[in-house]
């Protein structure tokens, strides 16, 4: 097994991100024959219900996670929500699931729909600097939430 620090979390949810700010996290990589990986969330209380609800319904989320590093690109993985408990005024959150196919690298996605949008030259440096710093959703991931 190996362990990573978890430093943020998303979940798809329509069309947008849901991003549950973490007091801590880990994920750990069971490196099994499943190819299981464990995420484990310490959040605040107030998102409690909207952990139980989906495990209640046994819901199939997709995360976006970014692991270690700050400037690491997320990960997206399928999970489902495993165990909610509450620890004091806060909750654990503990998650289940794979990570999700490999893909091209952040940057290079961005960087192609831009050239995709018609800029150029300085336009095209200064969009894509500052969107490689506030990091929005590709449109490639938009239509694959929507298949």
């Amino acid at each position: 097994m190996k362990s990573f620090k978890m430093l943020s979390v998303g979940i798809v949810n329509g069309d947008g991100v849901q991003n549950f700010p973490l007091i801590d996290g880990i994920i750990i990589n069971q490196e099994n024959s499943h190819r299981l990986w464990v995420l484990e969330m310490f959040i605040d209380q107030a998102y409690q219900s909207t952990f139980e609800k989906w495990m209640a319904d046994e819901v199939l989320l997709d995360a976006k996670v970014v692991i270690s590093y700050p400037e690491n690109d997320p990960a997206p993985f399928s999970v489902a929500v495993e165990a909610v408990k509450q620890i004091g005024s806060n909750i654990s959150v503990l998650l289940k699931g794979r990570l999700k196919r490999a893909r091209s690298q952040y940057a290079e996605q961005l960087l192609e729909e831009l050239i995709a949008e018609g800029l150029a030259g300085t336009d095209l440096l200064r969009r894509f600097e500052s969107d490689m710093r506030s990091r929005p959703r590709l449109k490639r991931d938009i239509e694959e939430v929507n298949e």
